[in-house]
């Protein structure tokens, strides 16, 4: 079964540590925790009162009762919200972790799910599945079943490009947002086997 320290570990390496870029829709951020989008996560009133400090944002980096928060928000909202401990293959579980990460927990499950029916030989290994963006027992068991009988990298190659075609639509869309592109492509087929 997938490990989730070393998914978070790879994760931490592309969300950096403080930033509050006002193109970014997060807003204020701290190793990719908006808060904006996560205004009750604990670790805001530490960072605030480190705010206060000379050395800041320097010293967030410092505060090991900090980063136990950081990685107790990971596995909550994204980890444990598409069953990573529940993930055969640990690459398959860190390239859900990193896209529930960037682009939210239901689009890393529906980029998933259409990747498994894709893959499912016109569903002579699997019934299609609805792709409903919530990863439950048909979701994984369709998993389980493509990883008996096929590799792993073809699935996270559409995982990839499903990923990619997000984010240049996204840019299409608002093109202040190209300035992200580096950073998002960097993160596309992050896995590599």
């Amino acid at each position: 079964m997938a490990d989730f320290k070393p998914a978070l570990k790879k994760i931490l390496q592309f969300e950096g540590g403080y930033s509050n870029d006002p193109d970014d829709a997060g807003g204020e951020t701290y190793k990719g925790i908006s808060r904006r989008y996560h205004p009750d996560w604990r670790g805001w009133e530490k960072i605030d009162s480190l705010k206060e400090s000379h050395n800041f944002p320097g010293n967030c980096e410092a505060d090991p009762n900090l980063e136990e928060k950081v990685g107790d928000h990971y596995r909550q909202f994204y980890w444990n919200r598409f069953l990573g401990d529940e993930i055969s293959d640990q690459n398959i579980a860190e390239e859900l972790f990193d896209t529930a990460v960037n682009l939210g927990v239901g689009r890393a499950v529906s980029f998933l799910q259409q990747g498994l029916n894709l893959l499912n030989r016109n569903e002579t290994l699997y019934a299609d599945l609805v792709v409903d963006s919530s990863l439950g027992l048909k979701t994984l068991g369709a998993l389980k079943t493509y990883l008996e009988s096929d590799r792993p990298d073809i699935l996270l190659k559409i995982m990839n490009v499903l990923q990619g075609k997000h984010y240049i639509d996204y840019m299409t869309r608002s093109p202040v947002q190209e300035k992200f592109a580096r950073g998002w492509f960097s993160r596309v087929e992050f896995i590599k086997k």
